[in-house]
């Protein structure tokens, strides 16, 4: 269906670009009527609901050029109803039964999450989440990384008879990407690192060196060079986060309580799945 819109707004772009400017009436309702295709009606209100659909770009065009182009849509659209609705299939009905279906429950959400989506309810998830939790941790730390434990141990005893991390990271870590730089991570929080390393990390003593540690990638020696108190983001760079949880945690409900609320039977629960693709069915 959206390429239809694109092909109706291209049509209706055709039709307007020289078109004077139209004047105004302040008696105008959504009932006022623009044309009439065949006795049809084609009202104002219909013309408002026909530009809330276009595209974007199309949607930014002065007033006068869309005006005339969406009538002649709308009155394009009609006529061409009008040529098949004596010919009304079963599986144009249940399209027009779902599409109004969807629609309805799609603006039924929108009430759901305008409602949600608060300032104070932003506010309160942002306190539970952020500003009246805990710190979370960061850590700075190198790693060299090999494919044997043997050579880590060999190397972990090199470090330990005084060579340095950062060289002999340089010389041996199979991880080039952080080699280079003496096997420096930078800093990173939890989460970010595979589970038997981030472990390790949080386990070690800034300033020591650990391991071997066997990840998927092979084995590490890791060494923990400072730990820091993660800062917390402020209210405006967690807003979408926080705006998303919020509505899915609203919508959840709602549908929880309007479907425990309505009387609901199944009876079509014993049927071949596979009907779902028989789109013959509908031509019946």
């Amino acid at each position: 269906m959206a390429k239809h819109s694109k092909v109706w707004a291209g049509l209706m772009l055709a039709c307007s670009l020289s078109l004077p400017a139209l004047a105004q009436d302040e008696a105008a309702t959504a009932d006022t009527v623009v044309a009439v295709v065949n006795g049809t009606e084609i009202t104002l209100g219909e013309l408002i609901i026909l530009r809330e659909k276009l595209p974007a770009q199309y949607q930014a065009l002065p007033d006068d050029l869309l005006f005339k182009g969406l009538i002649d849509q709308a009155v394009q659209q009609t006529a061409l109803e009008q040529a098949v609705s004596a010919e009304t299939s079963k599986r144009d009905e249940l399209w027009m039964k779902t599409d109004r279906r969807s629609y309805l429950a799609g603006k039924a959400l929108q009430e759901v999450v305008a409602a949600a989506v608060t300032d104070e309810a932003l506010q309160a998830a942002y306190d539970e989440k952020y500003a009246n939790a805990p710190a979370s941790k960061e850590y700075s730390a190198q790693h060299i990384l090999v494919d044997s434990e043997e050579k880590a141990a060999a190397l972990k005893a090199e470090i330990e008879g005084g060579a340095d991390f950062g060289e002999v990271a340089k010389a041996n870590s199979t991880d080039t990407g952080s080699a280079v730089n003496g096997g420096d991570l930078g800093w990173f929080g939890l989460g970010m690192m595979v589970k038997p390393f981030e472990d390790a990390v949080v386990a070690a003593t800034p300033g020591s060196v650990v391991g071997p540690v066997q990840s998927d990638f092979g084995f590490h020696l890791i060494k923990v060079n400072e730990v820091r108190d993660a800062a917390k983001p402020t209210i405006d760079e967690v807003r979408d986060e926080l705006a998303a949880q919020i509505e899915q945690t609203a919508v959840e409900a709602k549908l929880a309580e309007l479907t425990a609320a309505a009387e609901i039977t199944r009876p079509g629960e014993g049927l071949d799945p596979a009907l779902i693709r028989d789109a013959t069915l509908l031509d019946k």
